[in-house]
């Protein structure tokens, strides 16, 4: 039975579901094309060349009752191979090791082209604290690296 009159609703239902079928392209091509902010400088941490790269400029989030930032960790070809564990941290002093063996957060994880870690951090970053990176090789050996926090991290976090 057709209508005589049209209504708001009948008129744009068509045009509604065709924008619903462009949205997951455009979805898919920001997936595609993800942008990361600058990574920090590469420091030599022992025999290690590492680049800690931030995936954003958010501030901290809390994740199991803990506030952790994410973090990407790139090394020189092969050094990853000599790593026993590695732990992350932001804070004003490096975390011990034993109290990084505690718990789950701030271990570096990954394949061999990059690490990636959830660093332990506070819920505010502020200009006396930095990124902390504690490895150990399958020596025993203890390596700590510090890195300042960039003003761009800590403008968002406040």
């Amino acid at each position: 039975m057709a209508r005589k009159k049209a209504t708001l609703w009948q008129r744009s239902k068509y045009w509604l579901s065709g924008l619903l079928l462009i949205l997951p392209a455009y979805f898919l091509y920001q997936q595609l094309n993800p942008s990361f902010p600058a990574a920090f400088e590469q420091h030599q941490v022992g025999p290690f060349h590492i680049t800690p790269a931030p995936y954003n400029l958010d501030a901290p989030y809390a994740h199991h009752e803990e506030y952790v930032k994410d973090f990407m960790l790139l090394f020189a070809p092969g050094e990853i191979a000599k790593i026993r564990q590695g732990y992350v941290n932001i804070g004003t002093h490096p975390l011990p090791l034993e109290q990084l063996q505690q718990g789950d957060s701030g271990i570096m994880h990954g394949s061999r082209h990059s690490q990636e870690a959830h660093a332990i951090a506070p819920a505010r970053l502020t200009d006396a604290q930095s990124l902390w990176v504690t490895v150990e090789t399958w020596n025993g050996e203890v390596y700590v690296g510090q890195w300042p926090l960039p003003a761009a991290l800590l403008q968002t976090s406040n």
